[in-house]
């Protein structure tokens, strides 16, 4: 690799910004942080408003929505199972709810970040002869992250406002 060229310097600068980007993610799981229910449909709204901004400027067409309906399917599904790994609790107290990212939820991010890495590279070299357009994969990346957070904060939402609900039928059972 000639570090003089240009060219070469951008997937150091892309892996030098995800790593810092990670240890500060690894930083701030150690502590629990307050979960506001009534927030978390705020960035899954954000997510699908720039998706459909995105996909409208370059719509997909035939078998490409097909493609991105299992690009949507896969991170949902992993987005389920990385919010099932997020630790919720519920203060019995004041009815708070924290949440603390588990190790095995940031390992998780990095092995997804790893695997589009691969992928990136993989699709880049073989999309012309899979006839795949540029745009197209970069759909299928983008409605890919956008299931896998939209359906973290959902089954985030579902299991904290269920936990709530018990917490606060436990409550009125007690008084």
């Amino acid at each position: 690799m000639n570090l003089n060229d240009p060219q070469a310097l951008g997937p150091l600068i892309g892996v030098g910004v995800a790593a810092v980007f990670i240890g500060l993610r690894f930083l701030r799981a150690r502590k629990a942080r307050r979960l506001r229910l009534e927030w978390l449909w705020v960035t899954p709204l954000l997510l699908i408003g720039m998706t459909g901004f995105l996909l409208a400027e370059m719509p997909p067409h035939g078998w490409e929505w097909g493609g991105l309906v299992v690009a949507f399917a896969l991170g949902g599904g992993l987005g389920w199972y990385r919010g099932r790994m997020m630790t919720i609790t519920v203060d019995p107290a004041t009815h708070e709810l924290n949440q603390q990212a588990s190790p095995a939820a940031l390992l998780f991010l990095v092995a997804l970040i790893a695997l589009r890495f691969g992928l990136r590279q993989g699709l880049s070299a073989e999309a012309e002869a899979w006839h795949l357009s540029a745009a197209f994969v970069t759909d299928v990346f983008v409605v890919f992250a956008m299931g896998l957070l939209t359906v973290t904060r959902l089954e985030m939402f579902l299991r904290a406002r269920r936990m709530l609900t018990e917490a606060r039928s436990a409550g009125k059972l007690v008084s």
